[in-house]
């Protein structure tokens, strides 16, 4: 029997795809973000982050902007990524914020001794992250694995109850506070799911940045705050400091933090588990 792939995953979503394929022990190498499931916290951080996540939001916001003209905030470990000599590199080309992009990956492949096969995931919508999940189970030949998994999910999703209310709830989430992002991409879907109205985004969209002026006059009847890569936590503090009197109105209404770092910044397995909770929410 031939031996498994050894794989590295410089995102947290595919190291959660992989692990819900049932191939978590593959894993040799992960990001810097890794942190499911638990065990992988063991496993060598290929990539490293430059910027202090601990930094203020709007600090945050504006070095990540400044970025966008000089060196990239995450950065690869070349000589550990050459050491760990990996079949198989899963990576990314939606954002270059958080999780290394095409560029980065494509300079390190040269340091390698072989060239491994590179999966890229590129998901906007929910259809695109089950087709993204399919891709890495057929990359590592578990094409089986890989349409129980997306057909599980989707039933999931079809499952969850839906309120009872005469109108669909409108719901806004909000991925940052400072300045205020809107949620793009799968999240408008999540919240369809859930039996809501996404009031600030359609699906597939990019997350934008908008006024709390212009937030407020969506006239949300819920308020869900899932601040990219921050848990409930650190989410409520930045919450607690906006002090910009629309935004302050919006968020002394009806509000419900969620875990965006675990939920819905990750285009994984777990999306589903967030269109779960707002359904809880909303319902409740």
């Amino acid at each position: 029997m031939a031996a498994p792939p050894q794989v590295v995953s410089l995102l947290p979503a595919a190291t959660e795809i992989v692990a819900a394929l049932g191939a978590g022990s593959w894993l040799v190498g992960v990001s810097h973000e890794c942190d499911y499931p638990a065990d992988v916290s063991a496993l060598p951080r290929v990539t490293r982050n430059t910027l202090d996540p601990s930094l203020p939001s709007g600090e945050i916001d504006a070095r990540v902007r400044a970025s966008k003209h000089g060196a990239p905030l995450v950065t690869i470990d070349t000589d550990l990524l050459r050491r760990l000599d990996p079949d198989v590199i899963i990576g990314q080309s939606l954002c270059d914020v958080c999780a290394v992009g095409e560029n980065l990956v494509a300079q390190a492949l040269p340091h390698l001794a072989r060239k491994p096969e590179v999966v890229t995931l590129h998901a906007h919508t929910l259809a695109e992250v089950f087709d993204d999940m399919q891709r890495v189970a057929d990359a590592l030949d578990l094409s089986g694995e890989g349409e129980e998994l997306v057909a599980g999910l989707q039933y999931r999703l079809r499952s969850i109850p839906r309120p009872h209310f005469p109108t669909s709830p409108r719901l806004l989430v909000v991925e940052w506070t400072d300045p205020p992002y809107v949620a793009g991409h799968w999240v408008p879907e999540l919240v369809a799911a859930a039996g809501g109205t996404d009031v600030g985004s359609i699906p597939g969209d990019h997350s934008r940045a908008r006024p709390w002026k212009d937030l407020r006059a969506l006239a949300p009847d819920v308020i869900v705050v899932s601040l990219c890569g921050f848990d409930v936590p650190r989410a409520k503090r930045e919450g607690a400091q906006v002090r910009d009197p629309d935004g302050r109105a919006l968020l002394d209404g009806r509000t419900f933090y969620l875990d965006g770092n675990a939920y819905t910044s990750r285009p994984g397995p777990r999306l589903v588990d967030a269109a779960e909770l707002i359904a809880k929410q909303i319902g409740g």
